[in-house]
C-alpha cells in the first residue's frame, strides 16, 4: 500500500512493503511498530535505531494527527495515493471569478450529477459522484457559483482530466 505523509509541510512517499519492511522516498527500511498498551504510545524500531511516539488525532483536524516524538510535535496528514490525487486535483487553485471547470482525477464512470445547468451551489456541495476501483467518490465544488455546463451524463465513462462540468 502506497501513502503520501505531509509532516509539517513537507512530503513524504511510503509504501509497506510488508510487515517488517517500508520504503520511506524510494529507501527501503527494516522495521518493528508497535502500540505500548492502552495510551496513545508506540515503540518504533527504524533502521536499527528505537524511537518513542505519543500520537493523537487532532481536536480541530480529525485527518491530521499530532506526534510528539524526542520532545518535538509534528502535524502529520496520512492519505492513500488515490486520495491525494483526489485532493490535488480538487484543490487546484480554482480562480475565484470565471469559469471553473470540474475534471475527473482518474478515469472512471458517472453515477450520479445531483446538480443541474443553472443551478446556484455553495463551496463543498457535492457535484458530481465518479466511481472508480470500486469506490464512490463525491467531488465538490472548490467554490460557490452557478452551474453553467453539465458536459457528462449518469452512466458514462470518463477519462482522467476530462472536463466533467463547468461553474461560473
Amino acid at each position: 500500500m502506497k501513502y503520501i505523509t505531509t509532516v509539517n509541510s513537507h512530503e513524504y512517499a511510503i509504501e509497506i512493503l510488508d510487515e517488517a519492511h517500508l520504503s520511506l522516498d524510494g529507501v527501503v527500511y527494516e522495521l518493528d511498530f508497535e502500540r505500548v498498551g492502552n495510551q496513545p504510545v508506540y515503540s518504533l524500531v527504524l533502521g536499527g535505531q528505537s524511537f518513542e511516539a505519543h500520537v493523537y488525532t487532532d481536536d480541530t483536524d480529525e485527518e491530521q494527527w499530532q506526534v510528539l516524538l524526542r520532545g518535538d510535535m509534528y502535524r502529520a496528514v496520512v492519505e492513500d495515493e488515490r486520495e491525494h490525487r483526489l485532493r490535488s486535483q480538487l484543490e487546484g487553485v480554482p480562480a475565484e471569478r470565471g469559469e471553473f471547470h470540474l475534471k475527473a482525477p482518474m478515469p472512471g464512470l458517472v453515477i450520479a450529477i445531483p446538480v443541474g445547468e443553472g443551478q446556484p451551489v455553495e463551496k463543498g456541495d457535492v457535484l458530481l459522484i465518479l466511481e472508480s476501483m470500486k469506490m464512490q467518490n463525491e467531488l465538490k465544488a472548490p467554490r460557490a457559483g452557478k452551474v453553467s455546463r453539465v458536459r457528462v451524463a449518469p452512466g458514462e465513462r470518463v477519462e482522467q482530466k476530462q472536463t466533467l462540468l463547468s461553474v461560473i
